[in-house]
């Protein structure tokens, strides 16, 4: 049982694991730039661009701006691969997995979140963005729950808001300009929990609709700027108002500068123990979204679960 509340890493960083944090975030190929100019860049947009549910929510369906994230930005990764990129920081070769190693070789490492958007298409392409826990999170929490729970648990509770904020109109018309879903019930989420952190792996090509809007998407995706944010869902009084874990902004990436993935050599799980039978068999031969439009709603109903803005 991962039980998050009883890490020491989570505690407060100090000074120097802050500035450990800026600079895992200006080590991508992806620069790290401002919010209001990060062309093939990315950023993190401020809090309260994004609406969640507030303390009287499930009396009165008020939202509230998001306000401050749990999570501290870390990075984020554009990559593609030969095959489908999963579990990245299972991945001693990952750079964040790596810089963190270094950084925190005795352990006592910092807990870090993934979330690894699998982009469907002839090239495996993922968007990755990483954040960094810098307090412990109370035992019995929402964010504790969801870490400890079960996959239904999470897949009924990890939400996702996306705001297209720049794009072409053929684009802002099949995407919407913001959408909000329980990414857990829309597509297919694999969780990789390990003591020093947590990666969702989300495969947008799970979902037939999702992938064909991808798709679409990606055409313009040099031409886009868009927010996503991640967060568990209120559904309670005692769980509201809702907060924010991270966000991430991305804007005009050109598929030319995806970082090329390159695979753990000892698989997807980088454990060379479940990794023998798959070497052993190779030896012998076995060699998104939705609009906001009530006719878009309407014919992908069964995709997302919508609320209102």
């Amino acid at each position: 049982m991962f039980w998050v509340s009883n890490l020491s890493h989570m505690a407060s960083l100090g000074d120097g694991e802050h500035q450990w944090l800026e600079r895992v975030k200006s080590e991508g190929a992806v620069p790290l730039l401002d919010p209001d100019n990060c062309s093939n860049g990315w950023a993190s947009p401020p809090g309260d661009y994004f609406m969640v549910r507030g303390p009287e929510y499930l009396t009165t369906k008020t939202k509230i701006p998001g306000g401050e994230y749990l999570l501290r930005p870390l990075g984020f990764d554009w990559i593609k691969g030969s095959t489908k990129i999963a579990e990245v920081l299972k991945n001693r070769k990952n750079r964040v997995r790596k810089a963190i190693d270094e950084e925190f070789p005795d352990g006592d490492k910092p807990f870090v979140w993934a979330f690894n958007l699998q982009l469907p298409g002839k090239d495996n392409y993922s968007a990755v963005a990483y954040f960094a826990a810098t307090a412990q999170f109370p035992e019995g929490s929402l964010v504790d729950q969801f870490l400890n729970g079960d996959d239904g648990f999470r897949n009924s509770r990890l939400k996702l808001i996306a705001n297209i904020v720049k794009g072409p109109w053929i684009v802002r018309k099949a995407v919407g300009e913001q959408a909000v879903c329980i990414i857990g019930r829309a597509l297919s989420c694999k969780y990789c929990v390990e003591e020093n952190f947590f990666e969702v792996d989300v495969d947008i090509g799970s979902s037939m609709v999702a992938s064909a809007i991808v798709h679409l998407a990606f055409g313009y995706i040099s031409m886009l700027t868009v927010d996503l944010a991640f967060l568990i869902e209120g559904q309670s009084e005692s769980e509201l108002p809702e907060r924010l874990l991270g966000a991430i902004r991305f804007s005009d990436l050109n598929p030319a500068c995806a970082s090329l993935y390159e695979p753990s050599p000892y698989g997807s799980t980088d454990n060379l123990q479940s990794s023998l039978p798959t070497r052993l068999w190779k030896s012998i031969g076995q060699g998104i979204f939705s609009t906001t439009s009530s006719r878009a709603r309407c014919s992908r109903k069964h995709f997302y679960r919508w609320r209102s803005p």
